[in-house]
């Protein structure tokens, strides 16, 4: 089995922090989570995120005029210059500060980032190849705090810069004579926007505290005169701004500084100075200091100012004359981003103390699109059994379910009123179950979308960990309290038994796919085998030399496997009550070391283990995962480590590095250890035993990086888990958009479209799947005629005869041209077919699963005794595989 499982999508959370933009076009939605980027489609009711990541978590993107590029810059000023065409990262580069915000300039050949008191112009890069993409330009000094806001004039000769200091600086972005900075005062609290008047230097600034300023200029755009280059500043004395020179030497480029001074610089020649006038002043309707303002963005084609406040309000007012369109709540959570579209019609709102990301329409007042993530861990998933959806239970009580092909999330169940520690789907695939830690275990509709059933236990138990067999019938759930296990029936929701025996908490359950045996581990150092047709006696009785911390069995039921508390996957056979091996997977966790240890990561590794395990589709190999930022797959015939999958790379996460930053590192300790006025008499705070999200009480914390559960789609074509970051999903059939073979300088559109008008199709499809682009391939195939299908599939080459069929099958779900396509697949089976057929290896996995799925359906076949359901099993069962097949399956087996 191949393992280029690559990451696919992020589930569970939609927005953490940061701005919001909306593509060129306005129908998608581009949101930062965490160290990630996701764009929203709008249209489509699509999700995609983007195969890049940062050091830590985004805290502003920048997008391009034109769309095509973002810079992402996390909370250290760490950048990167990500192509949202080719989904690739193209330059790296470091700001050395953290940035509060990026702009481009209209024309998209400059942009502004403001650091500290700063605003550092940018050249914009370009299509051609640049040794260094960012080329500094100029410096703008003026604030005296930092900058917090940017905007750009519609012809990008100027911008304005707001800051925390309460004023706002317009500057040139060229050396005009009647305009090189500009201050601007009348706030009383720090300036949350700024905004260009379209087509003017008019202004409108916002403050925190709720007020707009009107700011009127009396030079039109077009009156800025270009100062003469005899006019240019000399360069400062040596000694002279040493804080500003050493500013240039940490950006490592060389640019122009422009400072603002007390007073506006005296021209030689009778050239107006730009001059602004406040032309009025408005207030917004607050109530208390918790409703200040914390987000506002302005459309100009509309003259409509969005405002959003901290308790969840925004207000739309139509400029200059300041008349409210409408006010709404949208959330009880502080609005910490806002975005218009550029149609105007759509308005996006961010809210990063719940997660939850709206695209409010303001025309019609309906939501285009609102989500909302798991705002606390999520404990547990589940795929359904045709892997179209996964349930996911949070700590915040919710069960969430996702769309696997959307990464939508289309229903949420609220009635729980704690902490959700385990979720599964029955094999219908319309019932969701799930345990909780009030004491209750809830069943879901996922037709009518509701819950149907609840299963209590005669005295208050905490659940913890839930099953339910094959047939949906039988519900169990293992309780951290009482030791017990309970079954319920999910027809009559009555309370079948109490099953006792365990000594410890049960920490997992887990039926057998093909018999009615339940597995329950425990952490009294035992599994215990429930046979639930013979009056719910244990069968057997599993030692094990350390806790059992879960347990799993595989697809055909024949082997069970059990991680422990001593870091070990073990792997017994349920029939005999014998251990058929065990992998030592300590070691393979590497946990790194938190900035709160004092001692190092590998005697802390001595007491993690596995938490979560499960067995892939074809049961040949295990994914475990646990207190780890790795998710390992082990060979469980060869009882070893087969891949590692580093699911994050987060450093705003703890545990995420093996050792401690020396420039951290103190006489006393680590910093991070050091907090004042807290912790015992040293000052010193430790974290209480058990905690798993950090210490809540502290002004900063870290969460750690963990991996709560692990599931195999059914598929066997991905797989996801449950992380501090969210829901990561890796799939073997990532779409990438670009994804060249064999590439070389020579293969270009140009050289594949020259050999088309030469009428060499054979090299133009060679070269077509080396450039790997779906469109142009598609155009090359559509060209070739129809009567030269057949030679062309003759002479291509064997490697890409199937990467041909691939396309060709994919093309024939979509495309009119059935009859083409048609010709193309029966060519390249008359022609390849042997060839194909003799590389049957990557097929072995769906012939042991048919032939699994034939003997299964062939049991319940002989127990049923109803012929209709009978029929309907063999027509199924027909549409999947001949009986021929299934016997020359079992002969290659």
């Amino acid at each position: 089995m191949k393992f280029a499982y690559r990451f696919s999508n992020l589930l569970g959370a939609v927005y953490r922090q940061g701005n919001l933009n909306f593509s060129k076009d306005g129908n998608a939605v581009i949101s930062p989570v965490g160290n990630r980027v996701s764009v929203f489609d709008l249209k489509n009711n699509t999700s995609e995120t983007l195969p890049v990541s940062t050091t830590k978590n985004i805290t502003c993107v920048g997008l391009s005029p034109d769309g095509n590029l973002a810079i992402l810059v996390d909370e250290d000023g760490a950048a990167l210059l990500v192509s949202l065409i080719t989904r690739a990262i193209l330059h790296h580069f470091h700001f050395h500060k953290p940035v509060s915000s990026i702009r481009f300039s209209p024309d998209g050949r400059k942009f502004v980032v403001t650091k500290e008191n700063v605003a550092l112009m940018y050249h914009a890069p370009g299509k051609q190849r640049e040794f260094n993409a960012f080329v500094l330009d100029k410096s703008y000094y003026g604030p005296y705090d930092e900058t917090t806001c940017i905007d750009w004039t519609d012809d990008s000769k100027c911008f304005v810069v707001g800051s925390k200091d309460m004023s706002t600086w317009v500057f040139g972005a060229e050396r005009w004579a009647n305009l090189i900075y500009y201050s601007l005062g009348g706030h009383k609290d720090l300036i949350v926007g700024c905004f260009f008047e379209k087509d003017s230097l008019d202004l409108y600034t916002v403050s925190q505290d709720g007020t707009l300023c009107v700011w009127e200029s009396d030079t039109e755009l077009d009156g800025l005169v270009l100062k003469k280059s005899r006019d240019k500043p000399k360069p400062p004395r040596q000694g002279e701004d040493e804080d500003e020179d050493e500013e240039e030497r940490v950006e490592g480029e060389e640019g122009e500084v422009i400072r603002g001074k007390a007073e506006a610089p005296k021209e030689k020649e009778e050239t107006k100075n730009v001059r602004y006038k406040q032309r009025s002043k408005h207030f917004f309707n607050k109530e208390g200091d918790f409703n200040n303002l914390t987000a506002a963005a302005y459309h100009k084609p509309t003259h409509i100012l969005v405002t959003g406040f901290a308790s969840g309000i925004f207000h739309l007012h139509e400029l200059p004359e300041f008349n409210l369109i409408h006010s709404l709540s949208i959330s009880d959570q502080r609005i910490a981003s806002v975005a218009i579209n550029s149609s105007g019609d759509w308005i996006g709102f961010g809210c990063s103390g719940m997660g939850q990301l709206l695209v409010w329409e303001w025309q019609s007042e309906s939501y285009v699109f609102k989500q909302q993530g798991h705002f606390n861990n999520m404990a547990s998933l589940a795929y359904s059994p045709d892997g179209q959806y996964i349930v996911t239970g949070g700590d915040d009580g919710k069960v969430k379910v996702w769309n696997t092909n959307s990464g939508l999330c289309f229903v949420t169940f609220t009635e729980h009123t704690s902490s959700v520690t385990n979720v599964t789907f029955t094999s219908s695939g319309f019932v969701i179950v799930s345990a909780s830690l009030d004491g209750t275990v809830r069943a879901f509709d996922l037709h009518r979308y509701r819950n149907f059933r609840t299963f209590t236990s005669p005295r208050p138990a905490q659940f913890s960990s839930l099953a339910v067999d094959v047939s949906g019938e039988l519900v169990s759930a293992g309780a951290q309290d009482s030791f017990e296990i309970f079954l319920w029936s999910m027809q009559t929701g009555r309370l079948l038994e109490v099953l006792g025996g365990h000594e410890g908490p049960v920490s997992c359950l887990c039926f057998s796919p093909v018999q009615s045996i339940l597995a329950s581990a425990s952490w009294d150092r035992t599994i215990r085998l429930w046979d639930m047709m013979d009056s719910w006696q244990v069968k057997e009785t599993l030692p094990l030399t350390s806790d059992g911390l879960s347990v799993t069995y595989r697809p055909d039921g024949q082997e069970l496997a059990v991680a422990t508390l001593n870091g070990e996957i073990s792997f017994w056979n349920p029939h005999t009550a014998t251990q058929s091996g065990s992998v030592a997977g300590r070691h393979d966790l590497q946990m790194g070391r938190k900035e709160t240890d004092k001692i190092t990561a590998k005697q802390s590794a001595k007491g993690k283990s596995f938490t979560s395990l499960c067995y892939s589709a074809d049961g040949e190999s295990i994914l475990a995962g646990g207190q780890s930022k790795f998710v390992c797959i082990y060979n469980v015939k060869e009882q070893m480590l087969m891949k590692k999958f580093e699911i994050s790379c987060n450093l705003s996460f703890d545990a995420m590095e093996e050792f401690l930053d020396r420039r951290k590192m103190t006489e006393f300790g680590s910093l991070a250890l050091v907090d004042e006025g807290a912790g015992d008499g040293d000052s010193v705070n430790i974290s209480l035993p058990g905690v798993r999200r950090g210490d809540m009480s502290s002004r900063h914390f870290k969460p750690d990086i963990r991996v709560s559960s692990l599931r195999f789609s059914p598929t066997g074509r991905s797989w996801a888990a449950t992380t501090t970051e969210g829901l990561l999903v890796y799939s073997l059939d990532g779409s990438l958009v670009f994804d060249p073979y064999d590439l070389d300088l020579d293969v270009t559109p140009a050289s594949i479209r020259k050999q088309l008008r030469l009428q060499d199709w054979a090299s133009a499809i060679v070269l077509a799947f080396r450039l790997n682009e779906k469109a142009l391939k598609q155009e090359v195939l559509e060209t070739v005629p129809h009567d030269q299908i057949r030679v062309v599939c003759g002479s291509l080459p064997d490697i890409y005869v199937e990467k041909l069929l691939g396309f060709v099958a994919a093309c024939l779900e979509k495309s009119g041209h059935l009859q083409f396509y048609m010709t193309w697949a029966q060519s390249l089976l008359m022609l390849h077919g042997q060839k194909l057929k003799n590389r049957c290896d990557f097929n072995m996995y769906n012939i042991r699963y048919a032939v699994a799925l034939s003997k299964q359906r062939g049991m319940k076949r002989a127990a049923e005794e109803d012929e209709g359901v009978e029929e309907e099993d063999e027509e199924e069962l027909s549409e999947e595989m001949s009986e021929a097949s299934v016997e020359d399956a079992e002969m290659m087996l």
